[in-house]
């Protein structure tokens, strides 16, 4: 087999393998549906010799391994419990260690990713964890107490819809048993897999709740979802979930509203942060609300919402014979006060998470002896930025008005926004800077990717057509960019445009290909030539299945029709051998 056919072959053999990969997704095995939303359900209960142990998972084929066993049940409990009667709801997140996905779920998901806003997209390192615990006392019971906690488990961060889907599933499971949980398995696999940009109503256990899952460039105007007032039919068991995701932003910083910005610069430059708090329901919601700072940006690192001594990383995130990780923690136990004091910044809330902090000045880190100090942000760090002292006092006066915390919420959200915005759109413009021109895109060469990042020619632009133009605040803003351009929230952003980009050069080069006259380049050129060609007309149009690109049908019907025009210019034994 000469060159020529040995190419050929291998193109046949990979685009076979395109064609029964597509035929697999097609077909629906027995707990895809619920797969696309959870990975499972998981029961810990107390066990006076074990300690917090699995009591069941359910879909039962489902296999976690050791590690995440471990992590499950230790985080699925209040570090300290005595505080904690009654129902409490919080979430956290671990690593994965129990496998990959199946091949034809992993398609979906990525189709999945492909269409939805950055920090929807699904987690593959990672699944979170929504508790639902229960204590009450139990005079049947040798310790006392009924102690148990139902765990849903997913890669999507998906943070409000399942907090409330925690909230349906497990008072009904207390009540009725393992049955339940199976029950709701069954009505969760029936659900219509979530698609970026579509408004799904999901029955579960004779109610239905309403989401709108949003879709790329969605997050661009705040947190969309579905008004609170949609309105709804007399009698209807429809529940709206106004949003998927987002965080009470002010409900949750409340305390530490003085120093929002600090800890925007903090979260954006993905600065080690340690949240100390008394349960986790308030850790777990600080640390949603930080990150949310800074949307529609993702944050690219580790983050725990809720993180114990027993947890699999405990010495990893702890140790002081290096500098701590870019990580923020959420952490309930007192022992964290000693053991993170060398940890350069550090939130410590309240009993309760309304609670306005009067401390209006950072403290240093050495002042956090024990988690009974005041409330407040400690750490030596010098914003870059002024402080924009007209938001606090807007927010001050609505908290002494009584204005509505949805609105309060939505003020603060408008303004780190914004905020993020004006310190993203030099960037973005940096950026689009570096696309090569339309007109230099030719069919005959491939096609053209995005230029270098230059950090230095980039910082030139900011002095003309800086934030400065979109925002009032004042400030060293070079100084932060070149901060932002060592984080990983800055490589994380600038890989995914340059992916985007990147694509849309391949779509404007697969343009430029339909339009240009093949036959005519192929009358003066060599076979070996000829064949080259064909051969990359059917790795675009392999790309254009693979990365779901949106291509018009007639684009892709005149590169198929070119190819085969070209095909039939060449001798008949390679014609046979091409169409193979």
């Amino acid at each position: 087999m000469n060159s020529i056919e040995r190419a050929v072959s291998q193109q046949i053999i990979r685009e076979r393998a395109n064609s029964e990969r597509e035929e697999m997704v097609k077909a629906i095995l027995p707990w895809d549906k619920f797969s696309q939303w959870l990975h499972c359900v998981c029961v810990i209960t107390f066990d006076l010799e074990l300690g917090q142990a699995l009591e069941f998972i359910y879909p039962t084929h489902i296999k976690l391994s050791d590690k995440e066993k471990m992590n499950i049940c230790y985080l699925s409990f209040p570090d300290s419990n005595s505080g904690c009667m009654g129902d409490t709801q919080f979430n956290f997140r671990i690593r994965q260690t129990s496998g990959k996905t199946n091949s034809h779920l992993s398609v979906r998901r990525k189709e999945y990713d492909r269409n939805s806003p950055l920090i929807l997209q699904s987690d593959t390192s990672h699944l979170f964890g929504f508790v639902y615990f229960r204590q009450v006392k139990d005079k049947t019971s040798r310790r006392g107490y009924f102690q148990k906690s139902v765990v849903l488990l997913s890669r999507l961060p998906y943070i409000n819809l399942f907090t409330d889907l925690a909230e349906l599933i497990a008072p009904e499971f207390f009540d009725k048993g393992e049955q339940l949980i199976e029950a709701a398995c069954h009505d969760i696999d029936q659900w219509l897999n979530p698609v970026p940009g579509d408004t799904l109503q999901l029955p579960i256990m004779g109610t239905v709740l309403q989401v709108k899952v949003p879709a790329k460039g969605d997050l661009k105007l705040g947190a969309m979802g579905i008004p609170r007032d949609t309105v709804q039919p007399m009698g209807s068991p429809l529940t709206v979930v106004p949003s998927l995701h987002a965080a009470e932003t002010f409900m949750c910083l409340q305390p530490v509203l003085p120093h929002i910005q600090l800890l925007w610069e903090l979260v954006l430059t993905n600065e080690p942060l340690v949240i100390m708090g008394p349960s986790p329901g308030i850790t777990c919601g600080t640390v949603h609300a930080l990150i949310n700072t800074m949307s529609p940006l993702k944050y690219m690192t580790d983050y725990r919402p809720y993180f114990t001594i027993h947890d699999s990383e405990f010495k990893e995130y702890t140790t002081r014979t290096q500098g701590p990780p870019s990580v923020i923690l959420g952490v309930t136990n007192p022992f964290f006060a000693k053991t993170l004091q060398h940890w350069p910044h550090i939130v410590r809330i309240g009993e309760s998470i309304g609670d306005k902090s009067k401390a209006n000045k950072p403290k240093k880190p050495g002042s956090l002896k024990t988690l009974e100090s005041k409330p407040g942000v400690y750490t030596q760090y010098k914003p870059f930025l002024s402080k924009d002292k007209t938001i606090i006092k807007r927010l001050a006066k609505g908290i002494q008005s009584r204005r509505p915390y949805e609105v309060q919420d939505a003020m603060l959200r408008r303004y780190l926004l914004e905020l993020t915005q004006s310190f993203m759109f030099s960037l973005e413009r940096y950026v689009t800077s570096l696309m090569p021109l339309q007109r230099n895109i030719s069919p005959w060469k491939h096609p053209p990717r995005l230029k270098t990042f230059d950090v230095e020619e980039f910082l030139q632009t900011v002095e003309h057509s800086g934030p400065q133009l979109t925002s009032g605040l004042k400030g060293d803003w070079e100084g932060l960019y070149r901060r932002f351009f060592k984080s990983a929230n800055f490589q994380g952003w600038f890989q995914n445009r340059e992916e985007e980009i990147n694509q849309k050069l391949l779509l404007l080069h697969l343009e430029a290909l339909s339009e240009a006259d093949l036959l005519q380049w192929c009358s003066d050129k060599e076979e070996v030539e000829i064949v080259d060609l064909v051969l990359k007309l059917r790795e675009r149009l392999a790309n254009i299945r693979e990365l779901n690109l949106p291509v018009k049908p007639e684009l892709i019907q005149k590169l198929h029709q070119g190819s085969e025009a070209i095909i039939h210019t060449l001798p008949e034994d390679l014609r046979g051998v091409l169409k193979k």
